[in-house]
């Protein structure tokens, strides 16, 4: 049995038995891991408000090998971001990206970038709840690049010409784009310069900088994130509840 000391976002959590819960959470180092705080219902437990979805703790649990669950000995909360989410409206889309952590989160392995942009995304919307939308996008643009599964929007897939800053493109049921020289027939569905800019601007700027990059981008980033919906879908094999999913007709 094995002692282990980390930094974790608890991610949520549910009952087990009259007096324990179950709780998932993420870690740098540990990826993501399901653990029993016994007691964790008690009035008096020793857990207090650290098992709260959305905050950031220092965890200490017993790992043994071959068992799904660890059992939980010590949290000591760093930061909560509950309060936040308590508004119905946040609630929603935080619980949302607490579900694509849950679904795209290898267990046990490490992933430190994945961890750290979680909790990055978490302190931007904490810091300006106006950039919540923009995050939300920023969120599911680099979770899928962290995948492997994010497409490239900066050339033709059939000519492999890069496209210019300016020009329009139109997206394939592959979610990779073709050129106007390229499609044949109608766009399915077009993608405009301006879309295509900030998808690309969110993999080289922090979420604070791209927050501020697209306050007046409202429509596009609606658009974007509709896109990306659809990938994380397919990745899947389900929506995400309470996300609305758009569909692209062949």
């Amino acid at each position: 049995m094995a002692l282990i000391e980390a930094e974790g976002l608890i991610l949520k959590t549910y009952s087990l038995a009259e007096a324990d819960k179950i709780v998932v959470f993420l870690t740098p180092n540990g990826g993501l891991v399901r653990g029993v705080a016994k007691g964790a219902k008690r009035l008096k437990s020793r857990f207090g408000g650290a098992l709260e979805p959305f905050s950031t703790v220092n965890i200490t649990y017993f790992q043994k090998e071959e068992r799904e669950l660890v059992s939980i000995n010590q949290i000591e909360l760093k930061k909560s971001f509950f309060a936040k989410a308590s508004n119905p409206y946040f609630l929603q889309k935080f619980a949302y990206l607490t579900e694509l952590l849950v679904e795209f989160a290898p267990p046990s392995e490490p992933n430190e970038r994945l961890y750290r942009m979680a909790c990055v995304c978490l302190e931007t919307v904490d810091e300006n709840k106006n950039n919540l939308e923009s995050i939300i996008l920023y969120f599911e643009i680099w979770l899928l690049k962290l995948g492997g599964y994010l497409p490239p929007w900066d050339k033709c897939e059939r000519c492999k010409r890069e496209l210019a800053q300016n020009e329009d493109a139109n997206l394939q049921m592959s979610f990779h784009l073709l050129c106007s020289n390229c499609q044949r027939g109608k766009s399915v569905y077009p993608i405009i310069a301006a879309e295509r800019e900030i998808y690309i601007t969110a993999q080289r700027i922090s979420p604070t900088k791209f927050a501020e990059y697209t306050i007046d981008k409202t429509k596009q980033i609606k658009n974007v994130s509709l896109i990306l919906k659809r990938i994380i879908s397919q990745i899947i094999g389900k929506d995400i509840a309470g996300e609305r999913i758009f569909a692209v007709n062949s």
